[in-house]
């Protein structure tokens, strides 16, 4: 991925979340995790100075550009010969939506200001300062990280190409860049870019201050209704962006879903999601749990999955366990997943009857309904 010096001097302007309030953050964080993900670093530093050794995954990886928040039909020539009368209209429109604004910060971080402004300079593991682990997954760490230049806080992913190589996931890591670095919206979790080195490939993502909704869910057992119906009309409205892009998400579940500092809602973990411009796949994945019968029984399936998956989530919500635990096998829960919810996909509950529904008008404050903040 590669920025001009120039855009890169201006990270991520607009931020509502200021590197210097983080100092003490960084200054006491866990000494293990930093150390854990700079072993073996050192007697790389000379050669990330220079351009890696690039694999098959990352040079695949790295014709994905990551895009500008202008509409996409604005042209180069435009982009660099902006009248005074765009740039009104443009600070205009920041203004009447203000939650936009943070999609300010992937300027440095994918946009160059014209073609000939682009230079060799990609970014590295030196850019940023790391504190402690935020979580872990199946194939990596995430770590609060700030960059340096700006002092930007945010989230880096890191995993270890081996390990991706190992579970042949590579094209479901590509498939993940590619449709999370396109998304914009105030219930989806930010992807601002990416870059690699020798051993590893490290995702730049927006820092969700309260962490996973799974862990908080679990500390509170389950959620009061208000709680609730104010989560699943957030998770309602981004699936309906996600839908208009033809992105069906197919892995709903808490684990999945962050929490920002003011507590909007995230989500996150794209590494299952699909484009579908024909809205028919046939790929089993997802959590068992939350899976729809179309995709256990191996049938083809739209973006109804995730319609299913928001009423399984809407049951966990308010009961604190998912309605399909499995005590038997899979084998169980598979035959339980057929029978409930609404079997026939063309039955289940539209998003826009979701946001209508008389539970979620008694317990959600009429902006969130209208998706306006």
């Amino acid at each position: 991925m590669q920025v001009s010096s120039a855009s890169k001097s201006k990270i991520m302007p607009g931020s509502t979340v200021p590197g210097q309030k983080y100092t003490n953050v960084f200054s006491a964080a866990s000494r293990h995790a930093e150390a854990e993900l700079r072993t073996g670093l050192k007697s790389q530093q000379k050669e990330q100075q220079q351009a890696p050794s690039v694999d098959a995954l990352a040079t695949a990886m790295n014709k994905v550009r990551i895009q500008n928040t202008k509409p996409t039909n604005s042209s180069d020539k435009e982009k660099e010969n902006t009248s005074s009368t765009q740039h009104a209209s443009h600070n205009k429109a920041r203004h009447e939506k203000p939650e936009r604004k943070p999609t300010q910060k992937s300027k440095e971080l994918g946009r160059t200001k014209s073609r000939s402004e682009r230079s060799e300079h990609t970014w590295k593991f030196s850019d940023f300062d790391i504190g402690k682990a935020l979580g872990k997954g199946k194939f990596g760490h995430v770590y609060l990280a700030r960059e340096r230049q700006s002092g930007f806080i945010c989230g880096l992913k890191v995993m270890f190409k081996d390990e991706l190589k190992e579970n042949k996931v590579e094209r479901q890591l590509r498939r993940e860049v590619e449709i999370q670095t396109h998304l914009r919206h105030p219930n989806i979790l930010r992807l601002y870019g990416y870059f690699h080195d020798e051993k590893r490939i490290y995702l730049i993502l927006e820092y969700a201050a309260q962490g996973e909704m799974y862990k908080l869910l679990q500390k509170k057992g389950y959620f009061t209704e208000p709680e609730a119906a104010n989560y699943i009309a957030q998770m309602a409205h981004a699936l309906k962006y996600l839908h208009s892009k033809h992105v069906i998400h197919r892995d709903i579940k808490p684990e999945n879903l962050l929490l920002d500092a003011e507590g909007r809602l995230k989500i996150a973990d794209f590494g299952w999601s699909v484009h579908s411009p024909n809205n028919r796949r046939v790929t089993q994945c997802g959590t068992l749990d939350y899976l729809p019968p179309e995709m256990v029984e191996s049938r083809d399936h739209n973006e109804t999955v995730d319609l299913w998956s928001l009423g399984v989530l809407t049951y966990e919500f308010l009961v604190g366990t998912p309605p399909f635990e499995d005590l038997e096998g899979q084998k169980a829960t598979y035959m339980r997943i057929a029978k409930l919810l609404q079997y026939d996909s063309t039955k289940r509950l539209p998003l826009d009857k979701v946001l209508a529904h008389p539970w979620i008008h008694k317990h959600v404050s009429p902006e969130i309904i209208r998706g306006s903040t």
